[in-house]
């Protein structure tokens, strides 16, 4: 699929945010491992978050979708042995939670993914889910990447964990709780704290007990049990950041609806950081919690005056693409003035000009490069766009709701 976009002076209107993809994969996961049913109201439906239903149905949960709810009867902490391997797509998120699932497994579990998937780092996590007590956890082709297998069942322990990725917190803490003994996890460098705030959330509401020292040490008893609980799913801040990108760059005013100001999505962050750079005085950020808001903030700052430096976030680079090379690449295909840092982008406020450009194999680029294309001269053609399914199936239909010019082919 391809999105042509035009330039487009105004957007004007409301419209609902997607359901976050964040709290719909933990929801999901939580459900599952309880003994008894839930019920998952206003699930985002998507690529990634199919994955994680398919993932867990294998594992021995049973998932009905009925109206705008997932009905789920967990397998009470004792997944069975999958009958096939386990494939989860793009989605890194399930990749990493699943093969926390995986650990709790009496045998061992095969998880692969696309060829873009299976080049993402594994290895920390498979290391601590070994020091746990999965002993078959291992990468597949020597790598420390998918395919991977993990072979339990955890028994718990101590483990130091590189936590380049806040996934791979997320993935022992919610698996940790169900080891015969208790667990203690060193995290080192934690990036993205928000993403592990949000596990220990939906683990809290599931009677999950976990202590943290300084958000980076956790004491996990074993021995514990999931309840089952309801979870009405909340608006996802990281894809309505896309929708607030494209009315500062149109100079618009739009109402997006059904984001909670009070939830712990880290991307809440985006209007006062967008605000930052449009001041026009040239800003410095720190995103080393929010890397997902890397591309719209990269277009943002293009449409804005002065210097802006986006920095921490050498992160970015181990996402669906590496976005720091990405979003480089294709604004400067349209005539942005920007310049690639080791954990960062520079951008200078730039007259933007339609260009052909390509998705990159990652949802959060094809939808910046699109937003990039409202305020450029000209027409924008974004090459592999249907990688936007991913995370927000109706992206391009929302935006012509507003005004937009867009179409996708």
């Amino acid at each position: 699929m391809r999105l042509i976009v035009r330039k487009t002076e105004r957007l004007s209107g409301t419209v609902a945010a997607p359901a976050s993809k964040s709290h719909t994969h933990r929801a999901i996961v939580s459900a599952s491992l309880a003994e008894g049913k839930s019920a998952i109201l206003n699930p985002l439906a998507c690529d990634d978050t199919a994955a994680t239903i398919e993932a867990c149905r294998l594992f021995g949960a049973g998932i009905a979708a009925g109206g705008e709810a997932l009905e789920i009867t967990g397998f009470a902490g004792r997944p069975k042995v999958p009958k096939s391997d386990i494939h989860v797509g793009d989605s890194g998120t399930t990749l990493r939670l699943m093969a926390g699932i995986a650990a709790l497994c009496d045998g061992a579990a095969t998880l692969t993914g696309t060829p873009g998937l299976c080049a993402r780092p594994m290895d920390p996590l498979l290391r601590s889910l070994a020091d746990l007590g999965a002993k078959r956890s291992k990468s597949l082709r020597n790598d420390g990447c998918a395919p991977v297998c993990v072979g339990g069942r955890m028994s718990g322990g101590a483990t130091k964990l590189d936590a380049q990725s806040s996934q791979f917190v997320s993935a022992l803490l919610i698996a940790c709780p169900l080891a015969e003994n208790d667990s203690v996890i060193d995290a080192d460098g934690v990036r993205s704290r928000p993403y592990v705030d949000l596990t220990l959330k939906h683990l809290e509401r599931s009677g999950i007990k976990v202590w943290s020292r300084d958000g980076a040490r956790f004491f996990v008893p074993g021995g514990q049990s999931y309840a089952p609980a309801d979870f009405a799913v909340p608006g996802d801040w990281s894809s309505a950041a896309f929708l607030r990108a494209a009315a500062i760059v149109t100079c618009s005013d739009i109402e997006v609806l059904g984001l909670d100001s009070e939830d712990g999505q880290g991307d809440r962050a985006f209007s006062s950081m967008a605000e930052k750079i449009m001041s026009g005085n040239g800003t410095t950020l720190d995103l080393g919690d929010t890397p997902d808001l890397l591309p719209a903030l990269a277009v943002v700052a293009c449409c804005a005056e002065g210097e802006t430096a986006l920095g921490n976030v050498g992160h970015a680079r181990m996402k669906e693409s590496d976005r720091i090379s990405a979003m480089c690449t294709e604004l400067r295909k349209m005539g942005a003035e920007i310049e690639e840092l080791p954990d960062g982008l520079l951008v200078r406020g730039s007259e933007l000009k339609g260009a052909e450009l390509d998705g990159h194999g990652d949802h959060r680029i094809a939808m910046a490069l699109a937003v990039a294309g409202l305020a450029a001269e000209g027409e924008t053609i974004i090459n592999n766009a249907h990688v936007i399914s991913k995370s927000y199936p109706d992206f391009a239909r929302d935006l012509a709701g507003l005004g937009a010019d867009i179409r996708a082919v």
